[in-house]
């Protein structure tokens, strides 16, 4: 069974002469348990479809389908639902909060979904995992970026999101930290739970177990 289904999705940014078409129906399906890889271009659309996929945005037309709903049915709350307990997002500038600890910045999207007496254990579970036990009461700005980035990616697992979105996760970083973050999202993508990889890098998109390139909108298996 797929855990997102995607079909015709368009978007165009603009109007009139300045409209700029960036998704022109474009298909796209992801098993549970799945790597995939987005190549494309800068500006070809693969931040946005990543953003329409999450719940972000919306699309001008298409349907797409996400753990059995229907994105384009739900109205802002639910919506808002959507992306809170079944989506994890990782980007490239790490998006930490500066004045919260690392535990802090990882706990954020319990709190909002209404912690429970559990969160601060995986909270915890999730930082030994990914060998931050260190980083727990510092502040982001005393961490490396591949300790940042990483604290991320324990923020977008803290709720158990079953779909990760991963948009260009190790570009900031150098080698030895990005090859880090590329093995982490690759383990991740097992059993219940897939990753979708945004990059411009053929060797971290190698990596991923299906690998597809955005060009003039649509999406094409590379």
């Amino acid at each position: 069974m797929d855990l997102v289904r995607a079909q015709g999705v368009r978007k165009t940014f603009g109007s009139g002469r300045a409209a700029r078409s960036v998704l022109d129906g474009a298909d796209l399906e992801i098993g549970k348990g799945e790597m995939v890889a987005i190549l494309g271009r800068s500006g070809s659309g693969k931040s946005t479809l990543i953003h329409l996929i999450g719940g972000i945005d919306r699309p001008d037309a298409g349907s797409i389908e996400v753990a059995g709903l229907e994105l384009t049915e739900l109205d802002e709350r639910a919506m808002t639902e959507f992306r809170r307990d079944r989506v994890g997002f990782i980007f490239q500038l790490f998006h930490l909060i500066p004045e919260l600890t690392g535990m802090e910045n990882v706990l954020l999207p319990a709190r909002v979904a209404g912690a429970s007496e559990e969160a601060p254990a995986r909270g915890r579970e999730l930082l030994s995992r990914l060998g931050l036990n260190g980083a727990a009461d510092q502040l982001p700005h005393t961490l490396s970026g591949g300790e940042q980035q990483r604290i991320a990616i324990a923020r977008a697992l803290v709720n158990d999101a079953t779909l990760i979105l991963a948009d260009e996760p190790s570009g900031s970083l150098d080698t030895v930290a990005g090859a880090q973050v590329l093995d982490i999202l690759r383990a991740i993508a097992d059993g219940e739970r897939s990753v979708v990889l945004v990059t411009h890098d053929s060797e971290a998109a190698a990596r991923a177990d299906r690998v597809l390139e955005l060009v003039d909108g649509k999406l094409r298996p590379r």
